[in-house]
């Protein structure tokens, strides 16, 4: 495998991608019982004796192209999910699902945007305007541009916990991951079941997106929907609803957390999702 640029005289660029990957080798089709050559490829043949394919990266920074096929791929995805199609059954619009947003807890005041009924407000206005122990102010009466470079940036680098940053994005899947099993059993104690029976009942899906903030935080948008025990191709019971979803996401919320234990130079801490991480019933694309 090549990763350098394409070779002069190769035309072929997949999908428009900006920075394909270059194979070179060949591939030998044999049938399994005779042991007989069916078919050979080989990249002799090719421009430059290569083959590009796409990088498929997710990331549009790295390569636009690829990244906004990605994009249009999982909304298509994401849609199926939540109104039927691509072999899912419209019922499925039916079935209890939340939107949900899952934030990282403050590691220190930063630079924000906020606005209100299409109204810029300032930044982090205060009356009366407080000092840090290192002498900088606690507050910020500008009103930012959504594109302003001092977005996310800390009020006090010095007060900023960039330790606590680094380590949530680092264990952020694995709180992720307790978030899930948490709900389940959240889940669980509101319909009055054992997790066994709950299993037995009810599927939980999800379709989840990792973000960085402005602040450089890890956090996670999850769309999450009871099924029935097949699956989106059966009902879930009746007992499942939209408000007990929200209960039980609610309650995960709150009770997981993740001891990061000590290491060289850093000391042992708790880690949580932040209190205002938010709940919505998920509308369908289009509405």
């Amino acid at each position: 495998m090549l990763t350098d640029p394409l070779p002069a005289g190769t035309t072929r660029n997949p999908g428009g991608c900006l920075q394909p990957i270059l194979l070179r080798g060949r591939v030998d089709h044999i049938d399994g019982v005779t042991g007989e050559l069916l078919h050979r490829y080989t990249t002799v043949h090719e421009p430059g004796g290569v083959l590009p394919i796409a990088c498929k990266t997710r990331r549009a920074s790295q390569c636009p192209p690829c990244a906004e096929v990605y994009r249009a791929d999982t909304y298509q995805l994401i849609r199926a999910g939540l109104s039927g199609g691509k072999g899912i059954p419209a019922t499925v619009a039916d079935h209890p699902c939340v939107f949900t947003t899952l934030t990282a807890p403050s590691f220190g005041p930063v630079h924000v945007y906020r606005e209100k009924d299409d109204l810029v407000l300032r930044c982090r206005p205060r009356r009366r305007s407080q000092t840090c122990p290192h002498g900088n102010r606690l507050s910020c009466p500008d009103r930012h541009a959504r594109d302003d470079i001092q977005l996310g940036e800390p009020l006090c680098p010095d007060c900023y916990d960039y330790t606590g940053a680094v380590v949530f994005n680092a264990c952020a899947p694995e709180l992720w991951r307790r978030f899930t099993i948490t709900l389940r059993r959240a889940l669980a104690r509101q319909a009055g079941l054992t997790n066994k029976a709950l299993a037995a009942q009810v599927r939980v899906s999800y379709a989840k997106v990792a973000e960085y903030q402005r602040r450089g935080v890890v956090h996670f948008h999850a769309i999450i929907r009871i099924d029935g025990p097949a699956g989106p191709t059966t009902a879930p019971p009746a007992w499942a609803t939209v408000a007990l979803l929200t209960a039980a996401i609610g309650q995960a919320t709150r009770s997981v957390n993740l001891q990061a234990p000590a290491a060289s130079g850093l000391s042992a801490r708790t880690l949580a999702w932040a209190e205002n991480s938010t709940l919505a019933r998920s509308q369908l694309p289009g509405n």
